[in-house]
This record gives structure tokens, sequence and C-alpha cells, in this order.
């Protein structure tokens, strides 16, 4: 079980390098296609597909090419068996910054996010 959980901080040291990074290829080969991210602006529930949301990532200049500092851990991984993680982090993209809820589950081609619901702090 160790290797697996392993593979599953694998997988979320990619999500936080690929995020300060800007990267979206990383970010996409960890990341199922048909995940999509949720989050609650004004009371109402946004929802956004990876492929938009990589588009996104593409756009904007990333948080290490501006200088920003990075932050980023792990606050817990919950196993409910050997293929399936829920995980709970904090990450940081100034003045953003974000507590993210991911599940990741063990798929044919190894782990992959599933689903991403996340909040965020704007911070001066």
């Amino acid at each position: 079980m160790s290797q697996n959980r392993s593979s599953v901080e694998a997988v979320v040291q990619s999500y936080f390098d690929g995020l300060y990074e800007g990267d979206a290829e990383k970010l996409g080969a960890i990341f199922h296609p048909s995940a999509d991210l949720r989050w609650v602006e004004k009371g109402e529930l946004q929802v956004l597909t990876v492929p938009d949301w990589l588009d996104r990532v593409r756009k904007r200049p990333s948080a290490k090419a501006e200088g920003k500092p990075r932050e980023d851990f792990v606050v817990t991984i919950d196993r409910s068996d050997d293929k399936t993680a829920f995980i709970k982090v904090r990450c940081q993209l100034p003045p953003r910054y974000f507590t993210d809820y991911l599940v990741a589950m063990k798929l044919a081609d190894g782990w992959q996010i599933v689903s991403k619901s996340y909040r965020y702090d704007l911070r001066e």
C-alpha cells in the first residue's frame, strides 16, 4: 500500500509543480479528460471542464515566471481503498490562496485526478 500512496503523492507533486510553473501539459497528464473543477462564486456553483481550464493555464503568466513565492503542501490524504484517494491541499497563486479538494483514482494508466473542488481567499 505504501507504493500506491507514493504514486498518489507523486501525482500531487506534479499538480503543485504544474500549477506553479503554469505547465498545462503537466497538469493535463494527471487530470482525467472528463474531470472538472468546481467552486462557488457569488453564491453560485461554477463548473469548468479540464480542457477549458488548461486553456486558461496556457494563457496566463505562471507564478514562477512572475517570481511569486511558492508554498504548497498536502493537508491530508484519505484512502478509502487502494484505488481511491481524497486529497486536501493548500497552495497559492498570489493574490489567491487556495484550499483544494482533489479526488484521485487508480485507473488502467495509473493515478489520475478525476475531480477538483476548491475555495480561495484573496490577499494583498
